[in-house]
């Protein structure tokens, strides 16, 4: 559950950039550094981030280093490459290797069902194998109750076992891909009852410590952890109600969840960047994992029944064991990520890691992963990931000639028919909540405009046209545009509330 507390303070962004890149005649590795920094800069100055650590593994050697920013805005504290971040679901492919250690052990099956190893389970979940649950698709039910955004129970597993029997499965296994944290709770009973060991120790002796992580730790999200970065959300203000003097739309506030130990193996862990990359360093190089086929087997996403593929969509198009999975024709990317704040991209074909840790939840550096591997890997800028795709670049630079006002105007144009057909709902959306998030309201509403003529039986470009409206302080169009996702998208909870509270201020269609 989330907990939030006002912070009544500005957001500041200060960089911490390696000596090197700020003097003279610069080598090959420190222009690759700057050029991070230029483009970390920009993402935290758009994406209103108060502090980040960035780590480059190539080669099997940390390459970059950086830390940027605030860790603690109120008190002005500075992040660090020594500095704890929570890296939240990430957490998980520590239980993916965890697992994967007892196989090689040979105490466990993947195939197995998960009614051997952990006791008094209700009949619906025998079927479940081991796999199925790192995979996310066990169908069993999530203790985590969704609609009111609380644990299930007092959080503990015997407490949610004995609940569990009175709820139903959510699906046959194997029927489909669903995030769910009881997934990686059992899993955490499964290790402890093969190894002797609490979760939580068997994963610090046989990760942590081996890996050299020594400043990681177990902290629930609620927990005080010294030296770890105070999480931060962004709160929507309006500005209709601001004085004149308001000079922003969001600002940050404090953010708290409910967490128990019980779901250490779900998202546990806190650690440094840095650490993070020496934990990789040592996965690859054989201290974690002995067999190299333990890798690829835990690399190798599942499958449905149907033959698909499981896993977040997108270019997240498979979730492997504990590790979301990045298919694509070229660079591929094993890719955990956390709380939306964190994010670990490891390109297996080209020798190459990256770490980004962020203290802003909705941050999402795993779209800018990518771009910063490219730095590094030039060749991974053209591949299709969460990098800004060709068609949304050319139609920046369109727009940089003739004006945001003529964005319409642009795509209709018959010699741009080529790459028009190439524009996707989700990356012109992305565009313009981009624009939103750094203050170019303007802007971003002439893009929600493009998006809704381009997909007008979307009800989501409705909604996100609505909130361009809101954006520019235009509220009866705002309701105009979110009754229309409402025809499209009865169901859409977001625009029914956003409709009834414009009307209650007062603004009229």
């Amino acid at each position: 559950m989330k907990i939030r507390s006002l912070l009544g303070v500005a957001l500041v962004v200060v960089t911490v950039l390696p000596r090197d890149i700020r003097g003279q005649g610069l080598d090959s590795g420190a222009r690759r550094r700057q050029e991070v920094g230029t483009l970390v800069r920009t993402e935290m100055q758009g994406r209103q981030i108060p502090g980040m650590q960035v780590v480059v593994v190539q080669h099997g050697k940390i390459v970059m280093k950086a830390a940027y920013g605030l860790a603690d805005v109120e008190h002005s504290i500075p992040v660090t490459n020594q500095t704890l971040f929570s890296v939240a679901s990430m957490t998980k492919a520590f239980t993916g290797v965890a697992i994967m250690q007892l196989v090689e052990e040979g105490k466990l099956r993947l195939d197995a069902s998960v009614s051997e190893y952990v006791e008094g389970l209700p009949m619906a979940w025998r079927a479940v194998t081991v796999a199925q649950l790192l995979t996310h698709e066990s169908g069993i039910p999530d203790i985590v109750d969704q609609r009111k955004g609380k644990l299930v129970g007092d959080g503990s597993p015997e407490s949610f076992i004995s609940k569990a029997n009175t709820l139903p499965m959510e699906f046959a296994p194997g029927e489909r891909f669903s995030y769910n944290q009881t997934n990686y709770l059992l899993l955490g009973k499964i290790i402890e009852k093969l190894s002797g060991e609490t979760y939580r120790q068997f994963v610090t002796d046989g990760q942590l410590v081996v890996a050299g992580m020594r400043g990681a730790r177990f902290g629930g999200f609620s927990d005080i952890v010294k030296d770890r970065a105070q999480p931060y959300d962004l709160q929507r203000i309006d500005l209709q109600r601001m004085d004149r003097k308001g000079v922003g739309k969001e600002r940050l506030i404090n953010i708290f969840y409910e967490s128990v130990p019980a779901l250490d193996p779900a998202n546990g862990i806190d650690s440094s960047a840095e650490e993070i990359a020496d934990w990789v360093i040592a996965l690859q190089q054989g201290r974690l994992l002995k067999d190299r086929k333990s890798i690829d087997t835990m690399w190798t996403p599942g499958v449905l029944r149907d033959g698909e593929r499981g896993g977040f969509g997108g270019p997240l198009n498979g979730y492997a064991l504990g590790w979301p999975v990045m298919s694509r024709a070229t660079h591929r990317a094993m890719a955990p990520i956390g709380g939306n704040w964190a994010a670990l991209f490891v390109y297996p074909d080209d020798d190459l890691s990256v770490v980004v840790l962020t203290n802003l939840q909705g941050s999402h550096p795993e779209m800018f992963v990518d771009d910063i591997a490219g730095c590094f890997v030039p060749d991974i800028r053209n591949a299709v990931g969460f990098g800004i795709p060709r068609a949304i670049k050319t139609l920046q630079a369109e727009i940089a000639k003739r004006g945001f006002e003529h964005a319409i105007e642009i795509v209709s144009d018959p010699k741009n028919k080529e790459w028009k057909a190439k524009l996707r709902e989700a990356d012109v959306n992305a565009l313009g909540y981009r624009l939103l998030g750094g203050g170019e309201q303007k802007q971003a509403l002439e893009i929600f405009k493009l998006n809704a003529a381009l997909f007008p039986g979307s009800a989501n470009v409705y909604d996100s046209l609505a909130d361009g409206y809101e954006g520019v302080g235009e509220r009866g169009l705002a309701i105009a545009s979110y009754k229309r996702s409402l025809q499209l998208n009865p169901q859409n909870e977001n625009a029914a509330s956003r409709v009834k509270a414009l009307e209650a201020e007062g603004a009229k269609p």
